[in-house]
């Protein structure tokens, strides 16, 4: 992690009770940013339950709050290239939804290889351990 940010969320209002209710993935999600403002992509707020034709689309791409020199700042960091802003968390402060987005490298693919095999063999070790506990 290179640099932490915390950003406002621009949201509709049956995604506000869908958050409040813990109702959101960040599994896939990604900030990107765009004509000089960032965007929040691949968040999944699950439809409201008691919402009606007003609900909102699950995975929509939603606008963030930075200030001017974050945002320019941003700009530069990740035209360097190999940088990507990633969302940590969701949370409401002073009653305002709040993501923290995270600066970071991506990884280099022999680094890749490398967390497979090694996640590769955990998995092997503890699967021949629970055959010897289960007696086979």
């Amino acid at each position: 992690m290179l640099d932490v940010y915390e950003a406002g969320i621009a949201l509709q209002g049956t995604e506000v009770k869908s958050l409040r209710a813990g109702r959101a993935s960040l599994a896939d999600a990604f900030a990107t940013v765009t004509d000089g403002e960032v965007w929040l992509r691949g968040l999944h707020i699950q439809e409201y339950d008691f919402g009606s034709w007003t609900n909102h689309e699950p995975r929509r791409h939603r606008k963030l709050l930075l200030h001017r020199e974050e945002i320019s700042r941003l700009i530069g960091k990740t035209r360097e290239g190999g940088l990507t802003l990633v969302p940590l968390s969701i949370y409401f402060s002073g009653g305002m939804a709040k993501v923290e987005l995270a600066l970071v490298r991506g990884k280099a693919s022999h680094d890749k290889r490398q967390a497979m095999a090694e996640r590769d063999a955990k998995r092997e070790a503890e699967r021949i351990v629970g055959r010897r506990i289960k007696g086979w």
